[in-house]
C-alpha cells in the first residue's frame, strides 16, 4: 500500500555523488565583497582607460581588463557551491597571483613596458597592495573551505510519522519488498 505521508522518504545519497561546499559566512563573506568590490573598480577602470586612451598605453589597459575579468570569476567561484566552482575559484586565484607577482615584477625590472598603470602595476600600489594580500588570503580560505562531500555530511533526521530508509522504504517513499534499506538489494536479489 502506498505511503499517505507526503513528504518523500529520505533515501541515503550514493558516495560521492554531490560535492558541495558550506554557505560563504564569516571572513568569506568578507573576502567575497572585497572581490566584489575589486571586480567593480578593475572594471571600471578598465572600462574608461580601454574606450579613452587605449592607444596611449594597450598592454596596461589590456592588462586592467584582464584582471577585472579574473576579479568577476573569482567572485562568483567563491560565492557558488560544487566542486567544479572550487577548481574555478583556486584556477582564477592561482591567475591573480601568478599576474600580481609576473606584472608587479616586470613594472619594477622594465617600466618601459607600462606606459600608463595597471591594476597589477607595482604589485597593486594604487590599490592599496589589496591585489597582492588577496589572493593570499583566497587560497588560505579555499584550503580551509573545501568542498564536502555528501557522505560527509552529518546525516539528517529522518521525517516523522513517515517511513525512513532504515525501516525499509523505497525511493518512491512506499515500502521495500525487504526488511532494511533498498539500498543493499543488489543485483539478483529481492
Amino acid at each position: 500500500m502506498p505511503s499517505t505521508n507526503d513528504t518523500p522518504a529520505t533515501v541515503p545519497a550514493a558516495v560521492g555523488t554531490t560535492l558541495k561546499r558550506p554557505r560563504v559566512a564569516g571572513i568569506g563573506r568578507v573576502l567575497v565583497v572585497v572581490y566584489a568590490i575589486l571586480a567593480l573598480g578593475a572594471f571600471g577602470r578598465s572600462l574608461v582607460q580601454i574606450t579613452e586612451q587605449f592607444a596611449d598605453a594597450p598592454v596596461a589597459y589590456t592588462l586592467s581588463a584582464v584582471s577585472a575579468a579574473v576579479y568577476i570569476v573569482a567572485t562568483i567561484a567563491l560565492v557558488a557551491r560544487g566542486a567544479v566552482w572550487y577548481r574555478i575559484a583556486w584556477i582564477t586565484i592561482s591567475f591573480e597571483m601568478l599576474g600580481v607577482l609576473v606584472v608587479g615584477t616586470l613594472s619594477i625590472v622594465a617600466p618601459e613596458l607600462f606606459a600608463h598603470a595597471s591594476v597589477w602595476s607595482f604589485y597593486g600600489i594604487g590599490y592599496g597592495f589589496v591585489p597582492l594580500v588577496l589572493p593570499v588570503l583566497g587560497m588560505i580560505w579555499l584550503s580551509k573551505n573545501r568542498p564536502v562531500r555528501s557522505a560527509e555530511l552529518p546525516a539528517e533526521p529522518a521525517a516523522t510519522g513517515g517511513p525512513s530508509a532504515t525501516t525499509g522504504s523505497s525511493a518512491t517513499g512506499g515500502p521495500s519488498a525487504t526488511p532494511g534499506p533498498s539500498a543493499t538489494a543488489g543485483p539478483g536479489r529481492s
